[in-house]
């Protein structure tokens, strides 16, 4: 118990400490947190095998792991918010055609670029890594976008279609990845089970907004039972909480594998809230709630940051194929959003830059590789080492870039910045 509590307290300090030194240089401070990750996981002052420097091992890491998928949890919640039916009447249609289109395109042009690549490579980049890789393409990440939003303030016309962009981009991603990994079993295995490909990611994004939206309901009606701003605030808190524990749950039906997905369940319980409440009661509770998770949201990137493996730097196939994967995701991403954002007549600054904030990539497409993993043996690993790989570099420059966006688009002022 007291190295669980000195590595939580290791992990807050030094993100704490790097959002300051990250300042300076003008980087975001979601940069800060993951590069003090970095710094004091297993590949860099963990190696010193010196209790109170650093995680020594993956398993280290790993038992503050919780702390993570509650700040998920909360992150998603926050999302919630920018799916009012008020907002979704300006910009629903542009953010659904947008999140479908930017997804669809980037799997295409990554499967269509690694392809290439095995041409090249032969078996050291086999067909079923390629098709699963162009599934993992694209996904988000919500976290860290969310978290350059909310540091500086960022309101506009860009920040408003980039949330809820975000958010159907995932939705889309866990569908994509579930046929495109379905398809890749099939050649790496030679047997199928199509009621499998097709069924189970239905049904994991059905159950996960139903629950979703009943949990909502309950907090809505919960609400109304207290009136002191601490236990209202408790009322949310232990509901998130519950969610990401149901949604760790996996279940049986007539032979389907349902997985529940806690960034939809999540962000369902937000947005049924948000839509059953008064918008200036349930607006100051969603500003509190993020108040209160900020340490939670500290500890995921550092988290994040601690589990990135710095030795696929030494692997140089894997150099090659993870930069392929690089550039034809942020192509595929960028030119998907362009030309959704056009024909939907966006303002010009959501048509220019909404591609380049859609390029960081974490904690989805992680958990998408690591399911390649446990079924694809030696390509799964080669599949987990490529994300990994592309993760670490998404994850360091993404936020930057994101913040430069929303700079030159206006949503963010100079002033503004802190």
């Amino acid at each position: 118990m007291e190295n669980i509590l000195l590595s939580i307290g290791i992990a807050l300090a030094v993100g704490l400490i790097m959002s300051r030194i990250v300042k300076r240089l003008k980087l975001p401070a979601v940069t800060g947190y993951l590069v003090g990750g970095i710094l004091i996981g297993p590949y860099c002052l963990g190696r010193l095998g010196v209790d109170g420097i650093g995680f020594t091992n993956m398993d280290e890491v790993h038992n503050i792991k919780v702390l993570s998928e509650i700040a998920l949890g909360f992150i998603a919640f926050s999302i919630g918010n920018e799916f009012r039916i008020s907002q979704l009447r300006k910009n629903g249609k542009t953010s659904l055609i947008s999140g479908i289109v930017q997804a669809l395109v980037a799997t295409l042009v990554v499967d269509i670029g690694l392809y290439l690549l095995h041409l090249v490579l032969g078996e050291r980049l086999p067909i079923s890594a390629v098709i699963t890789l162009g599934a993992i393409a694209a996904a988000t990440a919500p976290a860290a976008t969310l978290m350059v939003i909310h540091q500086y303030e960022a309101k506009g016309k860009l920040t408003d279609i980039l949330m809820p962009v975000v958010a159907i981009d995932d939705a889309v991603g866990l569908i994509i990845f579930a046929i495109s990994f379905g398809i890749a079993k099939v050649i790496a295995s030679g047997t199928y089970n199509l009621a499998a490909i097709l069924l189970e990611p239905i049904l994991e994004i059905v159950i996960s907004i139903v629950i979703g939206a009943i949990a909502g309901t309950l907090l809505t009606l919960s609400e109304k039972h207290f009136k002191s701003r601490g236990k209202r605030m408790s009322v949310v808190v232990t509901s998130v909480i519950l969610a990401v524990a149901i949604s760790m749950m996996e279940f049986q039906i007539g032979g389907l594998t349902v997985t529940i997905s806690s960034l939809l369940l999540c962000m369902m319980l937000g947005t049924t809230f948000c839509n059953e409440s008064e918008f200036e009661f349930s607006n100051n509770l969603m500003g509190r709630t993020d108040r209160w998770a900020t340490p939670f949201v500290i500890l995921f990137f550092v988290i994040s940051g601690a589990e990135l493996e710095l030795s696929v730097f030494t692997n140089i196939t894997i150099v090659i194929i993870g930069m392929a994967f690089i550039i034809t995701r942020s192509i595929g991403k960028y030119l998907g959003a362009y030309f959704s954002a056009k024909a939907m007549k966006c303002d010009k600054n959501v048509i220019k830059y909404l591609g380049i904030t859609l390029l960081p990539q974490a904690g989805v497409a992680l958990g998408m590789c690591i399911k390649a993993q446990e079924e694809l043996g030696e390509t799964g690993n080669l599949i987990k080492n490529i994300v990994l790989f592309a993760v670490l570099i998404y994850e360091l420059v993404g936020p930057y870039l994101t913040k430069q966006c929303l700079i030159k688009a206006g949503d963010i002022t100079l002033n503004e910045e802190n």
